[in-house]
């Protein structure tokens, strides 16, 4: 059986998500997972950076010259690392303007939701 060469060259590398990184092109494992490692050159004042891809979300390897590989690296300059925070909503503490008092048993053993219905106030719809 042969032993395969290492992958060694600048190259091109499109994945899924329509993106696409240029840079020098290795392969790396990882906790026993082999992985093709691109190392993005720094370009127009913003730094160099690492990606490792996993060989399901290849579409294509261009090989190329160093050159190449920077210009389109420049063009098509890719964020290391996308953060996404989602908004945490605001906790409401307020009650409704329609249920006045509390809304715990009273006197007569049932609740102030009840009591409000019956005087009209509410129209048996709970949201």
């Amino acid at each position: 059986m042969e032993q395969s060469e290492k992958f060694y060259c600048w190259a091109v590398i499109e994945v899924m998500g329509h993106n696409r990184y240029a840079g020098h092109v290795t392969e790396q494992a990882i906790g026993g997972c082999a992985f093709v490692r691109v190392d993005v050159p720094a370009v127009d004042g913003k730094p160099a950076f690492t990606k490792l891809l996993g060989q399901g979300s290849i579409f294509a390897i261009t090989p190329c010259s160093e050159e190449v590989a920077r210009n389109v690296a420049a063009q098509s300059y890719a964020k290391p690392i996308e953060v996404y925070s989602p908004p945490i909503p605001a906790i409401a503490h307020e009650r409704p303007d329609d249920l006045e008092g509390d809304m715990d048993d009273d006197e007569n053993g049932d609740d102030d939701y009840e009591d409000q219905e019956r005087q009209g106030k509410h129209d048996g719809i709970c949201f």
